[in-house]
């Protein structure tokens, strides 16, 4: 949960480097040795139109992250048809952009389909190598958390390698407790009924997700107008050289 302050802190982050150029190909607010992070990292709902996207994401995993992140050494054509069979009315997918619109890191949160088990939903998280060690995949754990509140789950699980060490700490540091059972693991997390601050912060970070796209968007098209423009008149000084 975040204070008002915390809201207009993140959005003042979110839009400030936005205009400012890209140095080395990165926008200001993805520079290692940038100091100012924003509080809250902007969560999109995503919906069945970025399907592809989220297949696009799930490819550029690297083998070791495809393994951990599926269970099993997951190829092309399995992530596709991943991607293809996902439930966009059923389940929750969530998604984080960097500044050149790209999903960086994504989680599905699957509700079982069983009657007996429909208060109990499972938590799956991948994140691009480049955008790691950003504290994304929890930030992705506690949206999924509030959603999964809201929407009357009392028990999220999380089926993992037991290698798949960042996963479990994540688990762990949210307070789950976690099974081990040879090269596998089960960890799952009780959670309290919704209330009506999680229902208004889960609105207000879905709304405030937008409007960081949106400008997120916007910039990416002004820099690309730009870039083309240079490219013309690069073209034109060549030409009369």
């Amino acid at each position: 949960m975040y204070a008002t302050k915390d809201w207009f802190k993140a959005s003042w982050y979110a839009g400030k480097d936005m205009l400012r150029p890209m140095l080395g190909g990165l926008w200001p607010a993805e520079q290692p040795d940038k100091q100012e992070v924003p509080v809250m990292v902007p969560i999109r709902a995503l919906g069945p139109s970025y399907r592809e996207r989220i297949t696009q994401h799930l490819l550029q995993l690297e083998a070791s992250d495809r393994y951990l992140r599926f269970g099993y050494a997951a190829n092309d054509e399995q992530i596709r048809r991943y991607a293809e069979n996902l439930d966009f009315d059923r389940d929750e997918i969530f998604g984080i952009y960097n500044r050149k619109l790209e999903l960086i890191a994504m989680a599905h949160l699957a509700f079982s389909e069983r009657p007996e088990h429909k208060h109990c939903a499972e938590f799956g998280v991948s994140v691009l190598k480049k955008a790691r060690g950003r504290g994304f995949g929890a930030r992705l754990f506690e949206r999924a958390v509030m959603h999964a509140r809201n929407e009357g789950v009392d028990m999220v699980f999380i089926h993992a390698l037991s290698q798949n060490t960042a996963m479990l700490k994540i688990a762990r540091n949210a307070g789950a407790t976690v099974r081990r059972d040879g090269t596998e693991s089960e960890a799952y997390l009780q959670i309290p009924p919704a209330s009506l601050d999680t229902r208004m912060a889960e609105i207000v970070e879905q709304q405030f997700a937008e409007v960081d796209y949106r400008l997120k968007k916007q910039a990416k098209q002004f820099w690309d107008f730009l870039a083309s423009m240079q490219e013309v008149r690069t073209g034109v000084r060549h030409a009369a050289e």
